[in-house]
């Protein structure tokens, strides 16, 4: 077994990591954009849970917005951004398969 604590005081961090996935926590502040149209993961899908804030995320065209409790599924190879477009931090725990 192995246990983490998530602080989400900074931007990006990867948790824990196996060969076979990778956690990360990420925090983006009120009013700041991640990613766009040149991010994506050639051989990862990407798993974003929201855990707290609101915000937008764009995958490839689709645009659609979150909020706590939100899961996203994000194909490999799939440009993606999200957007902080609330008032507090957007925090999300994002799961790689594989590794990125």
């Amino acid at each position: 077994m192995e246990q983490t604590h998530l602080g989400f005081d900074r931007y990006f961090e990867v948790v824990m990591e196996t060969d076979e996935a990778q956690a990360a926590e990420m925090t983006v502040e009120s009013g700041q954009s991640v990613g766009g149209p040149e991010n994506y993961h050639e051989d990862s899908d990407q798993w974003l849970f929201v855990v707290s804030g609101t915000g937008v995320v764009t995958v490839d065209s689709d645009t659609r917005r979150v909020d706590a409790g939100d899961l996203v599924r994000i194909e490999a190879g799939e440009r993606h951004g999200i957007e902080n477009d609330g008032d507090g931090p957007l925090e999300t725990v994002n799961f790689y398969t594989p590794p990125r």
